[in-house]
């Protein structure tokens, strides 16, 4: 019988990956999925035009590593391993936010809308923290910090180190 302390939802977790490749690409950016257990990082983003050449302060590629919570109720924290930080470019941490699981609560209620946070590689080194036995990255406490990395805002720093400006249309004067 499996322990009630830890629950797992693997259907809820691969779709944090989903949807961030969902956000990526509807931001313009070509988003693959790296094979399951990939070492390091879950997608590879690249520019979509074939002929695309990067700028010197361009990228070729960005990989990308997610991370997700499904507790509305989390700390806020996620586990990062240290000999992980040099394999992604961005780290993004989805709150899937599907309901309180804490202190005996059975996740029926506290449903709240998805949050996505886009973090460079820097800003994960500069917050992890190895003493825990995960070693992990907390933002409890940080929310103003953290906030310019939220969502649309978050993958756009993903469009501007692949040199992919915004999707537009010329308008006829």
């Amino acid at each position: 019988m499996p322990d009630p302390k830890f629950l797992r939802f693997p259907v809820v977790t691969a779709g944090a990956e989903y949807l961030v490749m969902g956000s990526l690409m509807r931001r313009n950016i070509l988003t693959y999925k790296a094979p399951p257990g990939n070492e390091g990082y879950d997608l590879i983003c690249i520019h979509p035009d074939p002929r695309h050449a990067p700028r010197k302060e361009e990228k070729p590629q960005v990989r990308v590593q997610v991370k997700s919570r499904y507790q509305s109720d989390c700390d806020r924290g996620f586990p990062v391993k240290e000999v992980s930080l040099d394999a992604f470019d961005f780290l993004v941490v989805v709150f899937l936010n599907i309901g309180n699981f804490y202190h005996g609560r059975d996740g029926s209620d506290g449903i709240k809308p998805v949050e996505c946070f886009t973090f460079s590689k820097d800003f994960i080194r500069d917050h992890h923290d190895p003493r825990y036995s995960w070693e992990k990255v907390n933002l409890r406490g940080i929310a103003d910090e953290i906030a310019p990395f939220q969502d649309e805002a978050g993958f756009e720093q993903i469009a501007q180190a692949l040199g992919i400006p915004k999707p537009t249309r010329t308008l006829a004067k």
